[in-house]
């Protein structure tokens, strides 16, 4: 039946009552698993107490039934084990504990009803006896501690209501009533066992959150050293598509008279060397203005930092001596050895050797002061063997300025040359840095693996 006027129309009351009823089924008859959580370092311990519980349970309902309620030996065992197997049944699906608990507890207060008072001298508890109402508390806690809160609301509403109707409606003659015992005591239980399962939510959504920003924060330091290590690579191909465009251009005049076809072949690999050239400016601009400030270089070491000229070469092994004076202006001893024939590499392999070394000195400035460092290069006829190896500190290291991206952007610099980074403390206290770049660019290597994680004494990861 609808109102005019503009007001809302009414909500038949039969239409209510139905949905209140399917949400009631949706969240209590169920027969749904949800077991009770294990414990960490007692696994069973938890389940071996409720085990107890229920057998004691079991055992004192049926005495009370049996003596106190005058009530036969098979049905007083039966309702005995109901209640207390509603308690084992709770810790796996706990909706059909209370079920079987509610109707254990219905059973047998329907049942010893007529007898109340028969026994001389004996004032029974009801409708709720005392192992009942122990076993009901229990099972309520356990569906507060599984179901969502809705569900613990409603078992309690009906636990309220049934107790209402059992002593309030029908009532008896001659007993110790203990309706209002067992609903005070139930909404205490309902309103623990709420408050544990929302902060254990809690715990896990604060753990979840903090693995999610973990791993967030990986990726992100991987992107900020990839995007680093791409700013410093595309200076070295702009470089070589200056020189193919200007080699393109000088071609024609180094031969007399040349022909048609190699005067136009030339202007085309020119004219492309050029383009290419100004989308490599261009995307070498965009990479610069996403990182003005780069802190590349907290300890001043080399060019990297962030005073650098923006237009300066980068650097290769040749000024691998400037970077080793400044090192010791900073206050470490360093020593350094270069072994082998020097051989031409790739520019890119001579600026990622360059960057290693100097990650891991400015990584003894920061975890090491005072110690002693070696550094060693051997030219090898297939590459680069990088080594760099610092003492013991001998006083405390002060908090680091550096982002923790130190050995990571060491990896990240040989997989893409296809080489290798190891990095471990060593037996006296020091730390060890060691690299392999091949002498030509190859096929990247696979990225799975990770660095080897060194022990925590000595830790240089930042």
């Amino acid at each position: 039946m609808t109102e005019t006027g503009g007001r809302r129309p009414r909500v038949p009351f039969a239409g209510w009552a139905r949905r209140r009823m399917r949400v009631l089924r949706e969240d209590l008859w169920t027969w749904r698993a949800d077991p009770l959580p294990a414990s960490t370092w007692l696994r069973w311990l938890p389940h071996g107490l409720l085990c107890l519980a229920a057998f004691g349970i079991t055992l004192g309902a049926a005495a009370q039934l049996r003596k106190n309620g005058d009530l036969g030996a098979g049905p007083a065992l039966l309702i005995a084990l109901a209640q207390g197997g509603a308690v084992v049944l709770a810790m796996w699906r706990p909706a059909a504990g209370w079920w079987l608990s509610t109707t254990a507890t219905v059973v047998g207060a329907v049942a010893v009803h007529g007898t109340l008072g028969r026994v001389p001298g004996v004032v029974f508890t009801w409708p709720w006896t005392t192992a009942g109402v122990i076993a009901h508390l229990l099972v309520l806690l356990l569906l507060a501690l599984r179901a969502r809160t809705r569900a613990s609301v409603e078992a309690l509403g009906l636990t309220v209501l049934v107790t209402y109707l059992l002593e309030g409606v029908w009532g008896a003659a001659h007993y110790q009533p203990t309706g209002i015992v067992a609903v005070v005591l139930s909404a205490v239980v309902v309103l623990l066992g709420t408050a544990l399962r929302g902060r254990r939510e809690a715990r896990a959504e604060l753990v979840e959150q903090t693995t999610l920003t973990a791993e967030e924060r990986a990726r992100r330091t991987v992107l900020e050293e990839r995007s680093r290590i791409a700013r410093e690579l595309h200076d070295v191909v702009a470089h070589h598509m200056s020189v193919i465009s200007i080699q393109a251009q000088v071609a024609p005049h180094l031969v007399e008279q040349p022909s048609p076809e190699l005067v136009e072949n030339l202007a085309g690999i020119r004219e492309n060397a050029v383009q290419a050239l100004a989308e490599l400016r261009r995307v070498l601009g965009v990479l610069r203005a996403e990182h003005p400030g780069d802190p590349g270089d907290p300890y001043g070491l080399g060019d990297a930092g962030a005073g650098a000229a923006p237009d300066a070469p980068q650097p290769t092994l040749d000024r691998l001596g400037a970077l080793i004076e400044n090192t010791r202006a900073a206050g470490l001893d360093v020593t350094a050895e270069v072994s082998g024939r020097v051989r031409p590499c790739a520019p890119g392999v001579e600026l990622s050797a360059y960057r290693i070394v100097q990650e891991a000195l400015s990584n003894a400035l920061r975890h090491a002061p005072g110690s002693r460092v070696r550094v060693e290069v051997a030219h090898l006829p297939d590459g680069l063997r990088l080594a760099v190896a610092n003492s013991r500190p001998r006083r405390s290291a002060p908090p680091s300025p550096g982002a923790g991206h130190g050995l990571l952007g060491m990896r990240e610099r040989a997989t893409m040359l296809g080489g290798s980074v190891t990095a471990a403390a060593t037996p006296d206290g020091g730390f060890s840095v060691s690299a392999f770049l091949p002498r030509d660019v190859v096929r990247p290597a696979p990225r799975g693996a990770p660095l080897p994680d060194p022990p925590t004494t000595g830790d240089q990861t930042a």
